[in-house]
């Protein structure tokens, strides 16, 4: 009897745990088509990284010939009032660099989605670039200058562009797409963004910047042979 009682139960938990394993998925899809519907449009031969295994997966693909990834990250970090969801948009082009260039605004302590704090040197601020930027490399003598980057961040001088990452394997910036939703993260501490989307018009001005940005840097590096 115990046996037959217990075979029932031990069923009835596992038909639970489907369900709510079938549902989350159905959630997770959902989620993804709305945050990612714009950027297919933006990004050439987009498509998922089927080895992503983050809560949200990585859109790969080209941009003007380019090899790029889109990728979403939560940063759920103590340093935060509220968990933020990062837009992490990256061109994978090496560049003939021996030091990283990397600029972060209003950095408050450790981040998810970057090495920041780990870099050694921190730059003298520049002159005309947004006040709360802060810029560190891992070889101040050999870091490319920042005036060869100044006329591409005019983003960084609003509230959404977050890093600039320029270094021997490519570049990428960090852009805000939303906040958690106050309300349910104070009562049921659920990071819940709404129906946030990547828009296509900001998508494509990032990589827009960082293929300036890009050929500035290969045209400074034909200067110093």
């Amino acid at each position: 009897m115990w046996g037959a009682l217990g075979a029932i139960i031990f069923a009835g938990l596992a038909w639970k745990l489907y369900r709510d394993y079938q549902q989350a998925s159905a959630r997770k899809a959902l989620v993804m088509d709305l945050l990612f519907a714009k950027a297919f449009s933006v990004v050439e031969g987009a498509a998922f990284d089927e080895e992503e295994s983050q809560e949200f997966p990585r859109l790969v693909g080209h941009y003007k010939g380019f090899p790029v990834q889109v990728r979403p990250i939560i940063d759920t970090l103590p340093t935060r009032r509220l968990p933020v969801l990062w837009l992490l948009v990256t061109i994978q082009s090496p560049l003939p660099l021996k030091a990283r260039f990397d600029m972060m605004m209003r950095p408050s302590g450790p981040t998810t989605f970057s090495n920041f704090d780990h870099l050694p040197q921190t730059l003298e601020h520049p002159k005309e670039f947004p006040e709360q930027a802060v810029i560190r490399t891992d070889d101040a003598d050999e870091v490319v200058p920042a005036d060869v980057i100044r006329p591409y961040i005019s983003a960084f001088f609003g509230p959404r562009a977050k890093e600039l990452l320029v270094t021997q394997n490519g570049l990428r910036m960090v852009w805000l797409l939303a906040e958690a939703d106050r309300t349910r993260y104070g009562i049921f501490r659920q990071a819940e963004f709404g129906d946030v989307q990547i828009d296509a018009k900001d998508l494509q001005g990032i990589l827009d910047t960082l293929l300036d940005i890009r050929l500035a840097v290969m045209e400074w590096t034909e200067t110093q042979t």
